[in-house]
């Protein structure tokens, strides 16, 4: 599809082993509640300061794991996918970087690898900290240095400086809402919201230790009312000048995810024109983007030249 990275979420599993799931929680992306082996295995506990009820992968090994399949996170919006149900196990991150090494051998190109670590505070509280397992993953497959085809990402903070000071790897922050606060500030009690990470003087102080910002897509171009696009604000100028890139999150093609002028019919599921909101973006000086139909935006891209 000529992605230039591929995009792992990062878990970890009981053992130890770095795995690719969006949630910890393995019901939503797997068939772990139809297997009875595991049914005491289910339990209620906080993630982010939030209530959540489930399997997690942090309760498993990864042999164990690895009997589990995969399932479509949203079926309803996406029943294509869904009928790949069952299809495929959980892939460990050794398992996608072999892929993207086997990949860029036969495309003759080279392909990133861009992986998030999910849940920082919540693993570290676990004794299952992640990060210098990533870096230490990385280092045995050669990627060495700020030239290496990686950004490591999170929607945390001291995680990211905490990488800094190990590795010389790029690193990107996330933003989430405005209003909401980085997990591990909310530990520490700071009061530090994704708003303020988004003023200049904020994007100066995440440029200590990133080397890009990864915000949610309606920072750079908020929505109107009528959900069309608004103006662009100055978030990309000020990121630029704070020198960091701006890669926003996460366009999709599905009707449901698309600004009003950007839709095809009434149908949420329905495939609108994700070409058309990209380029939009790419006029507003994005330096990247994370998108689920990669060839589309490398499509719009190559419309921008």
């Amino acid at each position: 599809m000529g992605a230039d990275y591929v995009e792992p979420d990062l878990v970890i599993t009981r053992d130890k082993h770095l795995v690719a799931r969006h949630d910890n929680e393995l019901s939503i992306t797997t068939d772990v509640a139809q297997h009875p082996e595991f049914a005491s295995r289910r339990k209620t506990q906080e993630i982010d300061g939030k209530e959540m009820s489930g399997w997690f992968t942090e309760d498993f090994t990864l042999a164990e794991l690895k009997t589990l399949r995969v399932i479509e996170r949203i079926p309803e919006t996406r029943p294509g996918n869904a009928r790949m149900d069952g299809a495929f196990e959980i892939p460990t991150f050794q398992e996608i970087i072999d892929l993207v090494k086997s990949l860029e051998k036969s495309q003759r190109r080279t392909i990133g690898i861009y992986p998030e670590i999910k849940h920082s505070t919540h693993f570290q509280r676990l004794d299952l900290p992640m990060e210098r397992l990533v870096v230490e993953t990385f280092r045995k497959n050669g990627y060495i240095g700020d030239s290496a085809p990686v950004f490591i990402q999170s929607f945390e903070i001291n995680n990211l400086k905490y990488l800094k000071g190990i590795t010389s790897l790029r690193l990107l922050q996330l933003y989430e809402s405005p209003s909401d606060q980085p997990y591990d500030q909310v530990v520490a009690g700071t009061g530090i919201t994704y708003a303020d990470m988004a003023t200049p003087d904020g994007l100066k102080e995440v440029a200590r230790y990133a080397s890009a910002v990864g915000p949610d897509k309606n920072y750079i171009i908020p929505r109107n009312t009528d959900e069309s696009l608004g103006e662009p604000t100055s978030f990309v100028q000020d990121a630029h000048a704070a020198g960091l890139k701006v890669h926003p999150y996460t366009f999709r093609a599905e009707n449901t995810f698309l600004p009003a002028e950007f839709r095809s019919g009434d149908s949420p599921k329905a495939i609108g024109d994700l070409i058309g909101e990209i380029k939009v973006f790419i006029a507003a000086g994005i330096d990247g983007l994370f998108s689920d139909q990669p060839d589309k935006a490398v499509r719009a891209r190559e419309m921008c030249l």
